[in-house]
């Protein structure tokens, strides 16, 4: 058997007993006769049946996962994969509305909000890898920015300087990154391997010395923007229109990466350095400066992306807050091709699977909240197990440029 034949009935089979186990589940309410009661925001709420939903569910993505095994396609592996996904997804949601209305356009606006710094981590990648520097060091960036943005912001007084501050902080950790993995030609994983040591440090010698022995221990967050009109909108206006400053930069910067990178002469020449660096010297592209400026830009927006932490959520600051976040923003990029877009839909993804596990432990779901946590993690291994498409990162990506 070849090996790509191979990995799609094993994967689909693997599909084929979640949504007969879904199947099986689907019985424990079609005896009881539950109710789910399912609200969209202000159009109002519908009530359905628990079980008869859960079962036609559970037969739809059974015969999708049988589907390409046996006309033997491989291409529709993916499909196989959301299938299942929104059929176990969509059953958790029918089972958490049982007795009590579960908001779909909640669990949206809290999906893109969480998303966020996992976006706009992965577009500091995608600036990166574009000219060929791996950075593994956005989770450092983002504990960095996470810090010195909240304790500029408690010292001054004025949460916009503490933004401000978690902006630059980013960037001073990308230079340092471009140094040494440009300029140095220091192998790019480690680079980013000690500024991650590094930002774990510093913050948390910062937290000790400053920061617990501060008057305040807390400031404000940044407020909520309702965007004039729009944010009336049914539905689209409670989740796209209505959110905090760094959600709607995070959603302008996708855009604008994008038609920088495939628009414009500098997208060209970033492209053609991530793809051929010695090429683009021979045309006159200065190589070394476009290293250096493309990863203190990610430096910049991976900064953005600490302060939605500190500066948007919770108006503290806490050791290892980012919680592995700048990985997963890397998984995202993955996910997304080292595309903006691509990379967008990889975080509403991870933003998505950690909304609905926090919601699931509001409403004392009986699974057991380790399962709930592993949610986006599992996501993450799937993503960089290359089971739903593979992934070619720039040619020249992790390779040191040298100028002969």
């Amino acid at each position: 058997m070849e090996k790509g034949n191979y990995k799609t009935v094993v994967f689909n089979a693997l599909t084929i007993i979640l949504n007969l186990l879904i199947i099986r589940f689907s019985f424990r309410f079609l005896g009881e006769g539950s109710q789910s009661i399912i609200g969209f925001g202000i159009l109002g709420r519908i009530t359905i049946h628990t079980g008869r939903s859960v079962l036609i569910l559970a037969c739809l993505g059974l015969a999708v996962s049988i589907f390409p095994i046996v006309k033997r396609l491989e291409k529709l592996i993916n499909l196989s994969f959301f299938a299942t996904s929104f059929v176990a997804v969509a059953s958790l949601i029918l089972w958490a509305g049982i007795d009590s209305s579960f908001d779909i356009v909640g669990l949206l606006a809290l999906s893109l909000r969480l998303s966020t710094p996992i976006v706009l981590g992965a577009m500091s990648g995608i600036l990166c890898e574009r000219t060929g520097v791996i950075n593994i060091a956005i989770e450092g960036m983002m504990l960095t920015a996470a810090c010195i943005g909240f304790t500029a912001a408690l010292y001054i007084g004025n949460i916009w300087a503490g933004l401000i501050f978690a902006v630059i902080s980013g960037a001073a950790m990308a230079l340092l990154h471009a140094f040494l993995s440009v300029t140095m030609i220091t192998d790019q994983i480690i680079s980013g391997t000690v500024i991650n040591i590094l930002a774990v440090g510093l913050t948390g010698f910062i937290r000790r010395s400053f920061l617990i022995k501060a008057k305040l221990s807390r400031t404000s967050i940044l407020p909520i923007i309702k965007v004039p009109l729009l944010s009336k909108i049914p539905i689209i206006g409670a989740i796209i229109f209505t959110n905090q400053p760094i959600v709607f930069l995070m959603m302008g910067l996708v855009a604008v990466i994008t038609v920088l990178l495939f628009k414009t002469k500098w997208g060209l020449r970033t492209r053609a350095i991530g793809e051929h660096p010695e090429a683009a010297d021979t045309v006159g592209i200065n190589v070394f400066r476009m290293k250096y400026l493309n990863v203190i830009i990610g430096g910049l927006i991976a900064g953005l992306a600490g302060a939605w932490f500190s500066l948007e959520t919770t108006g503290s600051f806490d050791d290892l807050m980012t919680n592995g976040k700048g990985f997963i923003a890397l998984a995202a990029m993955i996910f997304g091709k080292w595309h903006p877009i691509g990379a967008f839909a990889g975080g509403l993804i991870f933003g998505f699977s950690d909304a609905l596990q926090i919601i699931f432990q509001i409403k004392g779901i009986p699974i057991p909240p380790q399962f709930l946590w592993m949610l986006p993690y599992l996501i993450t291994m799937i993503v960089l197990a290359g089971v739903i498409g593979k992934s070619v990162a720039p040619a020249a990506d992790g390779k040191p440029y040298i100028k002969r």
